[in-house]
């Protein structure tokens, strides 16, 4: 690998032994994936994965201590993750004495910890940090260093970014030393499809699903998708951005996708066209009958599997301003529909806590506390870890979140039904 001076320099010693070591990590790194050299980072600002104060994680405060002992701080602020616990979401005695003894003992102290290696503000967690609200979105064709896979696949693909998708900690190697490896997605080459998605169906389809689809098919790869621009348009407004949000946390949860093209909308597929796809790219074809198998082959690792639902959510990756009000107007409709003032299963939507802010400005705020519905910030995921909650028959439209416990998912109108009429068919 070519180093720079600059960057030897690190290597070697210049400017301390703590330095020394993030920059030999960041080599060792690189040289696993045959990196040619290491590129400045020049996003204004970082993104951090791991923002939870997980007990088993103790290795990390004694490096994160040593990194601020000897000033190797992040050259930017950063975001980071949501926070893992929200007294206002559902949990009872024996619930909540898990999450705060055992297993997020350890939250206080971490968040100060990252307040001296460069947090943004109090308000800095949200797993959708390149939210307009939130004060972290990065512009094209600059170079992070992120390692949260629905942001990724994000800022690659929809913002037109260069990100890898790094590992927890790396993220932070990268934007303390300013420098991460050049492999991968920061390649012209490495961005090029190998795989051509024809989206073949009668409606628009759901956004979680396709993703998932996608996902599982390609895994690592990166798809051209053609037929999207049918039911999304040509222009990456509010709608748009908002459902491929959600699709590509899908296909970097259910697979391993950390960019993907979408014909006639995504920057490098409207600037660059046909010649994104490499040669020899296999063909995936998905129509309605595709998108149905592969929903009914999601398990169902409920203890029973006819349980009735005691906790929904909505908002994994978290929702955007626009999403919260189309669903509280969902919700509404719905309610009126079935005769119902409030939700017939306690209800959790996530949201970044800036774009919870603006929420709360308008009348929607008042509205969706009316039905019932909780609104947080948390990490569904980081909730649904607790022993005791994973048994909970939970369901959600979200495809990350059932890929990484044990919620069950459902399409957003068959959630919406769940949630105003108290069943799927109801």
């Amino acid at each position: 690998m070519y180093l720079t001076p600059e960057q030897q320099g690190l290597l070697d010693g210049a400017k301390g032994e703590t330095m020394a070591k993030v920059m030999k990590t960041l080599v060792m790194y690189g040289e696993v994936f045959g990196a040619d050299k290491m590129v400045p980072v020049t996003s204004k600002h970082n993104h951090l994965v791991t923002s939870f104060g997980l007990k088993a994680l103790t290795p990390v405060y004694g490096l994160m201590d040593e990194l601020i002992e000897a000033g190797a701080v992040s050259q930017q602020t950063f975001s980071a993750d949501p926070r893992p616990v929200d007294k206002n979401v559902p949990a009872n005695f024996l619930q909540n004495l898990i999450f705060h003894k055992f297993m997020y003992s350890k939250q206080a102290p971490y968040e100060e910890q990252l307040k001296k290696l460069g947090l943004m503000d109090e308000d800095a967690f949200s797993c959708a940090c390149y939210l307009d609200q939130m004060g972290n979105k990065p512009q094209k064709g600059e170079i992070l260093s992120w390692a949260e896979s629905s942001a990724v696949v994000y800022a690659n693909s929809v913002l037109g970014a260069r990100c890898n998708r790094n590992s927890g900690i790396m993220d932070i190697m990268g934007s303390i030393a300013g420098f991460v490896p050049h492999f991968g997605l920061l390649t012209d080459e490495g961005r090029k499809a190998t795989w051509i998605v024809k989206v073949e169906t009668t409606e628009k389809p759901e956004a979680q699903l396709l993703g998932s689809a996608i996902g599982m098919k390609v895994m690592e790869d990166v798809p051209y998708v053609v037929g999207l621009d049918k039911w999304l348009g040509t222009e990456l407004d509010d709608a748009a951005c908002a459902w491929l949000k959600d699709f590509g946390a899908a296909t970097a949860s259910n697979g391993a996708v950390g960019l993907y093209h979408i014909e006639n909308l995504t920057p490098e597929a409207k600037e660059q066209g046909e010649s994104l796809v490499a040669d020899g790219a296999k063909v995936y074809v998905i129509d309605d009958a595709e998108l149905e198998r592969v929903q009914r082959e999601y398990p169902v690792i409920w203890k029973n599997a006819d349980a009735r639902p005691k906790l929904c959510f909505v908002g994994c990756p978290h929702m955007s301003l626009q999403q919260l009000k189309d669903w509280t107007e969902n919700v509404e409709q719905g309610l009126a529909a079935s005769g119902k003032k409030k939700v017939c299963i306690p209800t959790v939507f996530t949201t970044a806590p800036a774009v919870r802010k603006e929420f709360e400005k308008t009348d929607y705020a008042e509205r969706l506390k009316k039905t019932g519905i909780i609104l947080s910030c948390i990490c569904p995921l980081m909730y649904m870890n607790n022993p005791l909650c994973g048994p909970m028959p939970v369901i959600t439209c979200s495809n990350k979140l059932r890929t990484y416990t044990t919620a069950r998912y459902y399409k957003e109108a068959q959630i919406l039904s769940y949630i105003t009429k108290g069943g799927v068919d109801a």
